[in-house]
Order: C-alpha cells, then structure tokens, then sequence
C-alpha cells in the first residue's frame, strides 16, 4: 500500500480494516511527530470512530467512498468542528471550536477518508518556512536541521515522512508548492476559485487557494476530482466550468506543447534548481523556451496586495495586541497597513494586463516548465542566502518563482524531484485556468518514467 488509493482499495477490499489502518497512522504520529512537529492537533478518539464506521458500512456491503478508510489531516487554519482554528496564530487560540467542517474537509471524510489532526503552518500563513513562534518549527523529514517549507510546512513534511498519505494546505504565493519542493513530494494548486475555501481562515482573499499533498499523482488527481464543485458558501466558487472526472493517465504527448520558462525564472536560483527544471524537460523531449514578461513585476504587485489585504483583515487585532503576533509576522502586517491606497489599486490594474499576457502565451503554448524554489531546503533559522552572487534574505525570496503564477490563479502542480545524497527539490508544471487535467496527465507520464516520485518510505 504506497499511498491513498491502493489504501483504499485494500480497506474496500477487506485485506485490512480502516481501523487497523487508522491505528497504524496514529502509531506513526505518536512515534515521530515529537521531532518533526507537524501536528498541533490529534484526534485520535474521533478518527476510531470514523473508521469503524467505515469498516461497518463495509461489513454491511456498502460503498463508503473512493478514499474509503484513508488517514488525512489538514492544516490548522481549516474549520475542524470540535477544535478551534488556530491559523497558526496565538490569538486565535482563544476562540470557540469551529461549529462545522471546512468543506474541503467535509469532502473528502464523504469521500471516506479519516481525519486524524490539525497540522502545524506560519502564522496566519504568512510565511515560507513554518517557523512558528508560538506552536515552534516544522522540521523537514530528510534533514531534521533544515525547514520543511511554509506556510503549509506540517502538511507537506506530515506526507514526506509517511505519517498520512494524504493532507490538505493553502497556498496565497507559494505556500503549498514551496513546501512541496523543500520535503520532496507533491502539491498542487488548482486554479483560483476552483475549490472551495469555505471553512478556512483566509489570508488574502483575493490570493488564497487551498490544494492537496500527496505522495502520488494519482492521489493529486482523485483528490482534486472530490474537491471540486460549487459551493455557495465561497463566493469565488460558485460559477464554475463543468466539473473535471479523473483524466486518462497515458503516456501520450501527442500533440501537447511544452516550453521552458526562460529569463526570470532563468536566473536568481542555485544552478541544482535549474539542473531538475532540465532534467524533467529532457524526459519530455522539450527544447523550446518561453519567456513570461514582466514576472519580477508580478511579484512586486503581489506583495503589495498580500501585504494590504493581510493587514486589513488583521487591523483590529494589530492595533489592540500587537505583541501577542509572532514578531515577523506583526511588522509585515504594519508595513501592509501603511502601504497607500493607491499602491494597491496599481497593483490591480497590472494584474489584469498581466492575466492578459499570460492568456496570450498560453494560446500557443499548452505547459510551462519553471523551478519551484531557488535553493533547496535552507536551514532552520537561516536569515540569508546568496544567489547570483548576491546575498539576498530567505524568507521573502522563496517565493520568488511561485508568486508571479498564483498572482493571476494559474493552476500548478510542483512536482518532486529526489536527488541521492542530496536535497530533494521541485518543478512547476503550470498551466492555463481551469487546465489541471493536462497537468496530471503530464505528471503521470513522468511518475511513470521515474523522473518524479515521492521520498521513499522510512
């Protein structure tokens, strides 16, 4: 059983039971979740009871759902009804437990899958590391020194080290792909507005996707089919094309156009960064190039919309109890709450001519190869790396690939690449809104040559 569907099947199957299963994941957490602190939440007592219901409704000749006795946990700014919603943050410790799920939670338990937890994150996903003042660090599984990448940092290291097959992360400018990249395993981001964020704890509302990790594309794929579908609770996602089934996952190309993001996504990154970005594109058989214009102004753009609509949504709290935010988190805030209305509304603008030119690109180009993260992942603590031989700071600059795509809502699976002896690291598969099935299809293709895979098990 290698990840979510065969364990699955095996439950459906009788060859074990989801409470044999649940129970195996618990061990796990229980065993390794003191060094790596992915978790700040384990239900254990309801997940038991979820899975015998499982298991009864099996016993009983019914189908309880594609992900049938499937461990999953989710990151802790998703409603979880009977915990509080953290978000990361200390603050938000103090208010009531979440009356309902998440939808995207609720989902996928109809699916059958067994929730177990919460999992750890940057405060109010601000951040690119998970290094959590008050709830503490996520540690990366292949190096316990180095971080796993944020905001969604438990969620991606809670898969890397085998202890759910399948977690639930939100990505505002990379939080689900950066971390993907940094613990070597998959996350996607669907288009923005494709799943619904009702149930989460947004960061900025006009940025924020939620997306799944996983250990296989099949996983990625059968997750995202259960996910999607309107939901009147997400005014984003009500008004959608109709839903995606599972796409064929063939080896065929046919037909398919693929270029190498060239110029900005060229430079600014260690060479092992751009070495993994040709070493997918040599297994495709890809030799041509495309350049994204004005991507480093498309950052620019979304920090400063981040940034403003971070801070509007926290303003209250930042003016009443500025000392109970994690201190690099606070003074991002405030600066936020300084930027001129004027910035924010340019920044705007430039999206939408942005959108235009990426729509252009994609007339004539179907896929976009590009480096998930400059640099695999840092150390815990480290303020600074160079790059092009320029000492830049880490955590603003892991983004640097990632927010010029989520800026417009591009969807983009970063897929993993393990190197021996070294860092695992990530490609972008990107492309154009609501195209997600080609994305897996070519995932698929590169699972199946090898050139992609999750950590093997420890």
């Amino acid at each position: 059983m290698n990840d979510a569907v065969s364990i699955a099947a095996a439950v459906r199957e009788g060859k074990v039971s989801a409470v044999e299963v649940t129970q195996e994941a618990l061990a796990k957490i229980a065993a390794r979740d003191r060094q790596l602190n992915c978790f700040t939440a384990i239900i254990a007592e309801a997940a038991l009871k979820d899975a015998s219901k499982i298991d009864k409704e099996i016993a009983q000749g019914n189908d309880p759902g594609v992900l049938a006795g499937v461990p999953f946990a989710a990151k802790n700014l998703y409603d979880i009804a009977g915990l509080t919603t953290l978000a990361g943050a200390k603050i938000n410790a103090e208010n009531p437990p979440a009356t309902q799920d998440a939808t995207a939670v609720s989902r996928l338990k109809q699916a059958g899958a067994v929730l177990v937890g919460a999992l750890n994150m940057d405060e109010y996903a601000y951040g690119f590391v998970t290094e959590n003042s008050h709830y503490s660090a996520t540690h990366n599984p292949h190096d316990l020194q180095r971080v796993a990448g944020g905001s969604s940092g438990g969620s991606a290291a809670a898969v890397a080290a085998d202890l759910v097959p399948l977690t639930l992360g939100s990505d505002t400018n990379g939080s689900i792909r950066v971390p993907a990249a940094f613990c070597g395993i998959f996350g996607f981001k669907p288009t923005y507005g494709r799943l619904s964020r009702a149930g989460v704890a947004l960061f900025s509302t006009s940025l924020d996707h939620v997306g799944p990790f996983a250990r296989s594309v099949r996983d990625i794929a059968t997750v995202f089919d259960i996910l999607q579908g309107s939901d009147n609770r997400d005014p984003v996602c009500t008004k959608l094309p109709p839903e995606l089934s599972l796409p064929q996952l063939d080896d065929n190309l046919s037909g398919i156009k693929i270029a190498i993001a060239d110029d900005y996504f060229a430079k600014g990154a260690a060479p092992e960064a751009l070495a993994v970005v040709e070493q997918v594109a040599q297994a495709l058989g890809v030799n041509d190039y495309v350049t994204i214009p004005e991507a480093e102004r498309a950052r620019a753009a979304a920090f400063i919309i981040t940034a403003s609509e971070g801070a509007n949504l926290h303003l209250t709290k930042l003016r009443s109890r500025p000392q109970d935010f994690d201190i690099a988190t606070r003074d991002r805030f405030l600066a936020g709450a300084l930027i001129p209305n004027q910035w924010y509304l340019q920044a705007q603008r430039f999206r939408r001519w942005y959108r235009d030119r990426l729509r252009r690109i994609f007339t004539h180009v179907d896929l976009i190869l590009a480096p998930t993260t400059p640099i695999a992942a840092p150390l815990i603590g480290q303020q600074t790396m160079i790059l092009d031989g320029e000492e830049m700071l880490v955590r603003p600059h892991l983004g640097l690939f990632t927010q010029p795509l989520s800026f417009i809502g591009l969807p983009v699976l970063s897929v993993p690449i393990q190197r021996p002896n070294s860092l695992p690291l990530g490609v972008q598969l990107i492309a154009a809104p609501y195209n997600e099935a080609l994305i897996l299809k070519v995932a698929s293709i590169l699972e199946a040559k090898g050139v992609v895979s999750a950590p093997i098990k420890p």
